[in-house]
């Protein structure tokens, strides 16, 4: 199996933010529809990551608006650009994210959003479990049913 890792393949650039922008400009910047997540830098360092949830999350919470230092993501979960792609996958699923910054010596390299590793990996992969009792047709007696019923 060939291990692609992520940094073979195109990463996102969306803007970036500093801690200190006002929420309202950070709003308008995801209303882009290339726009679905910005990374919070400080000093070139990752330090937050604001989506269009934690957004909606604070107007539906409160009528402040504070600046993105007050509600971005933090700490980030990050990747680095040497991992394999399978590993960036598994990353996503057990933190709950859709987007992962990658991170190389502490500096900010871009983002792998979710949608981009769907070519590169095999369905088959996924592990899933069915916990009920397998479906049975019972092919000996005729119900009487017809397609329509």
């Amino acid at each position: 199996m060939i291990r692609t890792t992520v940094e073979t393949v195109a990463l996102r650039s969306p803007p970036t933010i500093a801690p200190t922008t006002p929420v309202s400009a950070a709003a308008r910047r995801l209303r882009r529809p290339d726009v679905s997540a910005l990374p919070v830098l400080e000093d070139d360092s990752l330090v937050g990551i604001v989506t269009g949830s934690d957004i909606v999350a604070l107007v539906a919470e409160t009528d402040a608006r504070p600046v993105v230092r007050e509600l971005m993501s933090n700490p980030v979960t990050t990747i680095g650009p040497t991992a394999t792609l399978s590993a960036a996958a598994e990353r996503m699923r057990t933190a709950g994210v859709r987007q992962l910054p990658v991170v190389a010596d502490g500096r900010y390299r871009g983002l792998l959003p979710a949608h981009t590793l769907a070519p590169y990996l095999s369905r088959h992969r996924l592990e899933i479990e069915w916990d009920d009792e397998p479906l049975r047709v019972d092919r000996s007696a005729e119900s009487g049913l017809t397609a329509g019923d």
